[in-house]
């Protein structure tokens, strides 16, 4: 059942699906989104981030691995291991890379003060 986002279908959300025949591409879909808050649920497949564009936001993300694992490097930070049931806030800022994801690993995102 996809999520709907604006609320204007008030319904169960399954974090922790996976669709038959996904692939290899990343997923991102809003589970919810308010002004300065957006609730975003990402399926990764071995996907990292290149080396010449580090992820770079104007707003605290917390990220929470709810299956599989994931590698992160932290500009001035370094790295961070997480395994399903641990989080991480990347404060605003901060460049950041994906470094390693499990095939599959689901992560809610939360974004905090996105404009």
């Amino acid at each position: 059942m996809p999520f709907h986002p604006d609320g204007a279908n008030a319904s169960i959300a399954d974090l922790m699906r996976l669709s038959p025949g996904e692939g290899q591409d990343e997923r991102f879909e809003d589970v919810l989104r308010r002004p300065g808050v957006r609730i975003e649920r990402i399926v990764s497949h071995g996907n990292v981030t290149p080396p010449h564009a580090p992820y770079v936001q104007g707003w605290d993300e917390w990220v929470l691995v709810l299956q599989g694992a994931a590698e992160l490097r932290l500009e001035g930070l370094g790295e961070r291991k997480l395994a399903a049931g641990e989080a991480l806030l990347i404060p605003a800022g901060v460049a950041h890379w994906v470094t390693y994801t499990a095939d599959p690993t689901i992560w809610l995102a939360v974004h905090i003060g996105e404009p």
